[in-house]
């Protein structure tokens, strides 16, 4: 699906909460669970990109629950890495999109 067929301002807003609660969680203002309970909570930007966005942003979030369920020195994900990942997932989305930044 395109933008054309889904409220851009709403997209806009929606990727920008999803980048605000991921800075909060680099920050340690927020833990793993806050991270996926909210992007669980924006279908209409989840909806407007393709499937394989889903399944990569469902696979960095069960790699990060993993994480931060074992602790970093026991999971075989880097904590750091997956939030790179992330921060990649929404860089690429914002373009898919065409978001401003």
């Amino acid at each position: 699906m395109t933008t054309t067929t889904h409220d851009t301002s709403l997209l806009q807003a929606q990727w920008q909460s999803l980048s605000t609660v991921l800075e909060q969680l680099r920050l340690g203002q927020c833990q793993v669970a806050d991270l996926a309970a909210h992007a669980a909570q924006l279908p209409e930007l989840r909806a407007a990109l393709p499937e394989r966005f889903d399944t990569v942003l469902n696979d960095l979030l069960d790699r990060l629950s993993a994480s931060a369920l074992f602790g970093e020195e026991s999971c075989s994900f880097s904590q750091k890495d997956l939030l790179d990942g992330l921060q990649s997932w929404l860089a690429h989305a914002q373009l898919r999109l065409g978001l401003a930044a």
